[in-house]
Order: C-alpha cells, then structure tokens, then sequence
C-alpha cells in the first residue's frame, strides 16, 4: 500500500507540474494584446512587411505560423544582426535567402511589446485565411445575384413577340368584323368614297402647295442654309479632338494621384520643364512607389507585367518585358512646332491652362480644342511677364544694344540652338 501512494504522490507532482507550465503558456498567450502589437506593427513593420504578400522582407503570416519558437523571434525582432553575427542556422538561412538585406534592430521593443506584434500577426493570418475558405461560397452567391440567365431573356422577347403578333391578327379580325356590318348596313361604298374624296383633296392642297413659288423658294432656301451650316460646322471641327478620351491599357487616376495625393505634375512628365515634349513616364517611376504601395491590384501588376517583375522574389525577368501601349491623346499636326518648356518656364503657363483641371479627372480626356485659333487668341490675351525673366531679360539687353548702333548677330537670338531646327 506504502509503494501505491508513492506511486500515486510522484504521479500526482507531474501532473501538476505540466498543468503548470500549460497554465503559463495560456497566460502569456492570453498577456499578449493583438491589439497593442497591430499598432506597433503599423508603425514599425508596414515599410518592409505585409502579413499576407512579400515585399522587401517575407509575407509575415505564413513566416510566423510556421515558426513556433517565439523565443527566437523575440531575438531576431529585437536584435537579428547579434544572431546572424552568432551564425545561429535560422537567422542566416533567412538573411542569405533575402540577399543579406539587413532588417532593422529593433531594440528598444520588449518582449511583452514583440509577443504582441507576433500574436496580431498570427491572428490577422488566421482571419485572411478564413476569408480565402470563405470566398468560393461568396463568389457563387455573386454568380447567382448576377443577373437573369440568357434563357430567361430570349423567353421574354419571345412572349413580347408573340403578343405583338396576337395584336396585329385581332386588329385584322375586328376591322374585317367592322367591314362586314357596314357592308350589312349598306354604309361602307360611302365610307370608301368618303375616303378617296379626302385623299383626293390632300393630293390637291400638295399640288397647289408646289405650283407657289415663294413657299417653294423659301423651302428650298432653308434646305440650303441649313446644310451650308452643317457642312460648316463639319469640316470646321474636323481633326478637332476635344472632349476625346480613349480607354488606356492601365486606368491611372490622376485624380488619386494629382488631386488626393498632391503629387507635382513633373514628378511624372519630366520633360515639361526642359523640353519640348512633356514625356510620358517610364514604368520605374511607377515602382518606385508601388513595388510596395497597392501591391494587390490588378491596375498595379500591369505593370508588374509589363517590366517583367514577380513580386513575390522581387526579380526583373526582362525576356518578359513589354512596353505599355499607352493611347495618344493630345496630338498636334507636323506642321504645328509647340515647345512645353517654353510655356512653362519661359510664359510661367500652368498645365491646367490647357489640360484642365487634371487633378479633378479620373480619367484624363482633352480639355482644349487645341485648334490655331485658340491658341492665337490665348497668344493675344496673355500678357509677357517680363520681370525678373532671365529669357527676356536677354532680349531688352539686345534691344538696348540695337539703340545703340550695335548689330546683333543671329546666335545671340538663339540661332544655334539645336531645337530652332531639330525637332
């Protein structure tokens, strides 16, 4: 009996002693606050993470689900450069992997503020993978709700149809119905000659209406009026886009990007400054935003397509590379010479003058008719502005010159600027 409750006793200490050490775990689970570490996640971890897609550093989600040493993490989080330093396997296994791109130490974290981080990151996983097991079901309601089927269409236009038709044979029956009882009542000869005696009157006020030469003369001088006015307008306005806005491959909003964002039209047309044609951007001034920005897009991983770019190493396959094909809509003809640097530099001219107030436009169309005598009116209502204008500054100097007897040579006007006869 002694030995049993020995036995017992021993048993009964380690079954306290795992019941302890769970209980710890579930406290200090039930200690780190998700909700405290999606804040510092924001503000520490969004420039280089996300918790479901790779960016500079790995999809954290499936990275810390998957890693179930929270000790080590703690280590890593606070100081990864002392692991890798130490050649501790994990650390170097992930910092080789990312091209030994070092992460940022984050010392001044504690362990209670990296255990929540961990616990946010793990539980928003969870929540984006239950949506995904969610989605099929929801995209079959979608489907459903989408709309009546085509079988259901046809259906209705047939019965319309058939309606129609049932109309048109009533109609015919109850006229010859009609006919049948005047013919009874001996009234349909005078109806008939009722009829052919009004048509024969209309026929007569037509023929009279044609033999007067002043209403014909006014009939035929209103027809020519009316078609010169519209030949006019028509060749008028030809070659005249305004209003036009095509559909682009990719549906940039200069609205999000001009208007919400603030971003300066230059950022992206470099060359309205310094030349002659404002430029359209290069896809590199996309990413320089949004190898990080709006990731999840389709809009965005056009572009991702277009430079041969996977998001998920972050490599450049440049055999897959294509340029965009962007829809020209501004086009001056070729015998028209127009210089955006000298506009905007020289005349000080804001963008919107003529392209309106872009950062307003979801999608860009042409604001101005851009014709030759709108810009000639534009030319003879805007005043030079000429103070403190390094441009003519130079040509009062050469006028002041020219009173005095001296005589200018064409390069000091700017002959010998490439662009007076290359452009």
């Amino acid at each position: 009996m002694r030995n049993i409750s020995l036995i017992l006793k021993q048993f009964s200490k380690s079954v306290l002693l795992v019941a302890g050490i769970a209980l710890c775990g579930l406290t200090a689970n039930a200690q780190a606050d998700a909700a405290k570490g999606e804040a510092i996640f924001k503000a520490k971890c969004t420039a280089c993470h996300k918790i479901d897609v790779r960016m500079t550093g790995p999809a954290l989600g499936p990275q810390l689900t998957q890693e179930t040493d929270d000790a080590y993490l703690t280590k890593w989080i606070q100081n990864n450069q002392a692991l890798i330093a130490a050649k501790n396997p994990k650390a170097l296994k992930i910092y080789n992997e990312y091209n030994q791109a070092g992460m940022t130490v984050f010392s001044e974290l504690a362990d209670a503020d990296v255990a929540n981080v961990i616990a946010y990151v793990r539980d928003d996983w969870k929540k984006i993978q239950a949506d995904k097991a969610k989605a099929p079901a929801g995209g079959d309601a979608a489907a459903a709700d989408a709309g009546p089927s085509n079988l259901v269409i046809f259906g209705l236009i047939g019965v319309i149809l058939i309606a129609f038709i049932v109309i048109l044979v009533l109609n015919k029956v109850i006229a010859t119905l009609e006919r049948l009882l005047l013919s009874n009542k001996g009234l349909l000869v005078e109806e008939e000659e009722t009829e052919e005696k009004v048509k024969g009157d209309r026929l007569a006020v037509v023929k009279k209406a044609l033999k007067n030469k002043k209403l014909v003369f006014f009939i035929v001088l209103c027809g020519t009026i009316a078609m010169g006015s519209w030949s006019w307008v028509t060749m008028w306005n030809t070659n005249v886009h305004q209003g036009y806005q095509p559909v682009q491959p990719i549906k940039y909003s200069h609205k999000l990007h001009a208007g919400t964002m603030k971003l300066e039209c230059q950022y992206c047309h470099t060359g309205a400054f310094k030349s002659k044609n404002a430029s359209i951007p290069s896809l590199n001034v996309c990413m320089n935003c949004h190898k990080a920005v709006k990731t999840e897009s389709p809009e965005i991983h056009k572009i991702y397509d277009a430079l041969g770019y996977d998001p998920q190493t972050q490599k450049y396959d440049t055999t897959k590379a294509h340029p965009i094909q962007w829809v020209r809509i501004h086009n001056l003809p070729d015998l028209a010479y127009f210089n955006h640097s000298q506009h905007t530099v020289v005349g000080a001219i804001k963008c919107q003058k003529c392209h309106g107030e872009v950062q307003e436009m979801q999608e860009v169309y042409q604001y101005s008719p851009l014709t030759m005598k709108w810009c000639i009116q534009c030319h003879k209502r805007t005043n030079v502005n000429y103070k403190g204008n390094g441009y003519y500054d130079k040509i009062l100097a050469l006028h002041d010159a020219i009173k005095k007897g001296k005589k200018p040579t064409v390069d000091v006007l700017g002959g010998i600027e490439c662009a007076k006869c290359h452009y």
